[in-house]
């Protein structure tokens, strides 16, 4: 593929270059205020290209990162309920660190992938680019966008799980530096291996691009996504008499379809975003961009979650496994099932939120005497607000059966919380609300400079300076019981960064890198029932991370392949944790540590044959806490190795019986769920196959299958559950590009 790259030196000039397209040292990573490509930024980024996610026919933000060593996913929930993308870091929570171009994606729904034309990592803090968060990473979506050659694409795919999936791609050149484009996308399937699950979506993403190829440019884009689907929140994790640690019920002989929601659950969202990115190259020395957009989400949610008590497990480990219960709602599980039911958490609500964010920044490359500079200076002002509102059932949701459930339980009259405050969840001083609403405002100011002291050695530096306002409501309810609640709190932050960065020639780079982030309560007022508690640490005291990290990145075989290898020390202070019954997010004093290797490399290693490989080695630990017993154990979700593999071979190419086949694997050892080491997840390895034909230069078929092994691996994880993955499937695909 060709890209445009910059030159360094003195006369900056453009010129085009010919590159790989597995190889993504030298793709750019996507942000205005990141201005180097892959290789010559000094910080590790995993980068997901097209090509991979065609022959792997990613269909999802959530396949692409099973690309991505130290990515896990987890299940958020309680009052408020999450079942979109939820994603760590190398152990750390990353579901508010989802960008999109380099503008933040606030919503919480499950992202398709039918408008990527990449996805990237950014591992480590960041907070002096993206603001607050990124403790673990960023994750960056880089979108379709118009081009000035003409092209219609159209794919349709179909295979088990009565999978259908169809998307459509037309670029339209207008004139000689205009161009439309519109990418649309219909999904409709049931989850393999799992029983009453399905998931439709639906969505376009048109856009519109003005200058392309000149001084100044102006792409407008619209995306909008759909979905109704059933939440899944899994299987419990039980500890089976004697043994030293529990694990996912279906590893003791419950069937892995077992489902243990309810008819009534459901997962209805409805995404919007409205885009404007606006750059302009003043002379060949300074280029200024500003980056718009607004979003709006649309949520109604309902979801059951499955507690095996002890009678639970006893029962379903003693002689007769058919007595065991579980409770589908609640901290209480069944116990010996002479209730009617529980009614508490996972409760329904509804939520409506909205955002803005502005991002405008300066480059500049210029000389002060014999020292070479690139300046990146700029703002960022973000609000976001959410208002949410929570149902009640009026009937209890009864008992499912562990080893048999029914989720057809009838009508469990849904009302709005007020009508029912007794139904209620306590958020314990917090009380019972039905209703709740907040904003988080940040205003944000970013300078950093690298310094070119010779050709091959310059120096990296800089901050980024928030201010953070936040304001939350709890309202409605049994008032007099319950009083209203109001928080409001404003503070401000400053976080560096530094590295030194080798370059000895066009196809290596060296670097140390420190980095720092902050991540504050109450600015992600989208997730999570209660963003920030007052008097408590977990609003006095933000979420603080320091990276160390020494790298290398290589780009050889005349740039056909991309290697890079880097050891990294992460450092977290006052982590955040999650409540198993509530969902609640509270800070604490625990420091917590990640350190390790990652390597990866990406490109073709002869004409045709292409691969992608990446492995991690993680040593994780809780070094503080006042939890006594948690000192020194594993962070949770962070497993001690971690690979993935992919390979694809194009024979006889050009040729009638031309075929491509390939395949590969990913693998991740077990993984503590929670801080005391005492529920774990077992090690997943997942095989898969791809094989295609072209019949021509338009024409082409293919065949996927997806954990070929039919092995029971587990994608989705929470401190007391676990989320089996799909069965083995077969999705076949035909496709026309003119």
């Amino acid at each position: 593929m060709n890209s445009t790259q910059s030159v360094e030196g003195a006369d900056a000039e453009y010129l085009t270059v010919q590159g790989h397209g597995f190889n993504t040292m030298h793709d750019s990573t996507g942000l205005s205020r990141m201005p180097q490509d892959v290789m010559h930024t000094p910080q590790n980024i995993n980068v997901v290209p097209q090509a991979l996610m065609q022959q792997q026919n990613v269909k999802s933000l959530d396949e692409a990162l099973r690309n991505v060593p130290g990515v896990t996913t987890s299940i958020g929930e309680g009052a408020g309920g999450m079942n979109g993308d939820q994603f760590l870091i190398r152990g750390f929570q990353a579901q508010n660190d989802i960008y999109e171009d380099g503008l933040r994606d606030f919503g919480v729904y499950s992202r398709d992938a039918f408008n990527f034309e990449t996805v990237s990592v950014i591992k480590g803090p960041s907070s002096e680019v993206f603001g607050n968060g990124t403790t673990g990473g960023a994750i960056n979506m880089v979108t379709k966008t118009p081009g000035l050659k003409n092209h219609y694409n159209a794919e349709f795919s179909g295979g088990s799980g009565s999978y259908y999936r169809g998307t459509l791609d037309v670029n339209q050149k207008i004139n000689d530096s205009t161009a439309f484009r519109i990418t649309g996308m219909g999904d409709e399937h049931n989850i393999v291996g799992r029983d009453n699950l399905y998931s439709h979506r639906w969505g376009v993403a048109p856009s519109l691009a003005f200058g392309i190829g000149k001084r100044t440019t102006l792409v407008l884009q619209y995306m909008h996504q759909q979905e109704n689907s059933v939440p899944d929140f899994g299987v419990p994790v039980v500890t089976k008499p004697g043994a030293a640690y529990g694990q996912p019920i279906t590893e003791y002989g419950i069937r892995r379809n077992n489902w243990y929601g309810t008819d009534n659950d459901q997962n209805a969202t409805n995404a919007n975003m409205e885009t404007a990115r606006f750059s302009f190259k003043l002379n060949k020395h300074i280029t200024f961009y500003d980056d718009l957009r607004g979003g709006e989400y649309y949520r109604t949610f309902a979801a059951s979650k499955a507690t095996c008590d002890t009678t639970c497990v006893n029962n379903y480990f003693s002689a007769d496994p058919s007595k065991a219960l579980v409770a589908r709602s609640g901290p209480v599980g069944a116990g010996a099932g002479t209730g009617a039911g529980t009614y508490m958490a996972p409760l329904p609500y509804q939520q409506t939120s909205w955002s803005v964010q502005n991002v405008g920044s300066m480059v500049a490359d210029f000389h002060t005497g014999f020292l070479r500079h690139q300046v990146v200076a700029g703002f960022d002002i973000e609000r976001v607000n959410d208002v949410r509102s929570q149902s009640t059932y009026l009937k209890p949701k009864p008992y499912a059966n562990l080893v048999n459930p029914n989720p057809h339980v009838g009508n469990l009259d849904l009302v709005p919380g007020d009508m029912n405050p007794g139904g209620l969840v306590s958020l314990g001083s917090l009380g019972a609300k039905s209703h709740s609403n907040g904003y988080g405002f940040d205003t944000g100011l970013f300078l950093f400079d690298q310094i070119w002291f010779t050709n091959w050695l310059s120096l990296k530096g800089g901050f980024r300076w928030d201010r953070w306002q936040t304001s939350y409501n709890m309202t409605g309810g049994n008032v007099a019981k319950n009083p209203d609640q109001h928080f409001h709190d404003v503070s401000g932050v400053f976080n560096p960064n530094a590295s030194l960065v080798l370059t000895p020639d066009s196809h290596q780079t060296y670097y140390f890198t420190w980095a720092n982030s902050t991540t504050p309560m109450g600015m992600y007022v989208t997730n999570g029932s209660v963003p920030i508690r007052p008097g408590t640490n977990s609003f006095a005291s933000p979420e603080k991370a320091q990276l160390y990290e020494l790298g290398a990145k290589y780009s050889i075989l005349h740039d056909r392949l991309g290697v890079t290898a880097s050891l990294f020390r992460l450092d977290k202070g006052n982590a955040l944790n999650a409540d198993p019954v509530t969902g609640e997010i509270t800070g604490s004093s625990d420091r917590q540590r990640n350190q390790g290797l990652e390597l990866s490399v990406g490109g073709i290693i002869l004409p045709g044959w292409n691969v992608s490989a990446t492995y991690a080695l993680y040593d994780s630990s809780t070094t503080s806490s006042a939890t006594k017993a948690n000192r020194g154990k594993n962070v949770q979700y962070v497993p001690h190795n971690q690979a993935t593999l992919w390979s694809a071979y194009n024979a006889f190419a050009g040729k009638p019986y031309n075929v491509t086949f390939g395949g590969g694997l990913t693998w991740r050892e077990h993984v503590w769920l929670d801080a005391a080491n005492k529920f774990r997840a077992p090690a997943n390895l997942d095989f898969s196959a791809m094989i295609s034909h072209r019949f021509n230069q338009h024409w082409k078929v293919s065949m996927n299958g997806y954990n070929l092994a039919n092995r029971l691996n587990y994608q989705s994880l929470f401190s007391n559950r676990a989320t089996p993955s799909a069965g083995r499937m077969f999705l076949g695909e035909i496709s026309a590009s003119y």
